[in-house]
């Protein structure tokens, strides 16, 4: 049998992972190990491999095979474009990516008047504003604060998560509309899915009993 390679997104996306595969049977010691400086974690018993990377290069090593399944956010599939195939949704780290901006920019957005959108997601807001609101648009990519730019003028709105809304709301913003909403996903490499297609379906059949 070989090992099935999984890639998960560092941090809360990952710890939550692993909390759900144990509710399976699926666990992997070495990684409880906060001091080790390992990078691949193994379970021998069970043929599982198990890698921490960044969460938008999760969807590129699932796409290129270095790993056969990753878990990663609703956005970071949306915005890499990667080949990879969406098998479940695991109902954790819930949250909606929104069109965001100052009470009066709503008119803006109905009108289709051409407007600058700033946001770390080029590629989600392209496809919303031509695709979806059919309204031509000027999108600029930022790294930081995506808050910023419209209360120093950079931009009339932006496309950004929105968790709980504060952040937002301190700085007299407020969602104007919803693009998608957004979740944990685990993704699976289209090679990986029809020669271990038994292993799979099996493994999801026991999550999706979880979730």
């Amino acid at each position: 049998m070989r090992y099935l390679t999984f890639a998960l997104g560092k941090g809360r996306l990952a710890n939550e992972t692993l909390a759900l595969f144990e509710k399976i049977g699926i666990t992997c010691e070495e990684m409880k190990d906060k001091d080790s400086r390992k990078l691949i974690f193994t379970n021998e018993e069970l043929k599982l491999r198990f890698f921490l990377s960044k969460g938008p290069d999760v969807p590129t090593y699932v796409e290129y095979g270095a790993a056969d399944i990753g878990v990663v956010g609703k956005d970071t599939i949306l915005e890499e474009g990667r080949k990879v195939h969406e098998v479940l949704d695991l109902g954790f780290g819930k949250c909606r990516m929104c069109v965001c901006g100052y009470k009066a920019s709503a008119a803006l957005l109905k009108h289709h008047e051409l407007i600058r959108v700033a946001t770390k997601y080029p590629r989600i807001a392209k496809d919303y504003f031509y695709n979806t609101k059919h309204q031509t648009v000027e999108i600029i990519k930022l790294n930081g604060s995506i808050e910023l730019a419209p209360i120093v003028g950079l931009s009339e709105v932006i496309v950004d998560i929105v968790e709980t809304g504060s952040t937002l709301k301190e700085n007299g913003l407020e969602v104007l509309e919803e693009v998608c909403p957004l979740s944990a996903r685990m993704i699976v490499n289209p090679v990986t899915m029809r020669m271990e297609s038994e292993r799979i379906k099996g493994l999801i059949m026991r999550l999706r009993e979880q979730v």
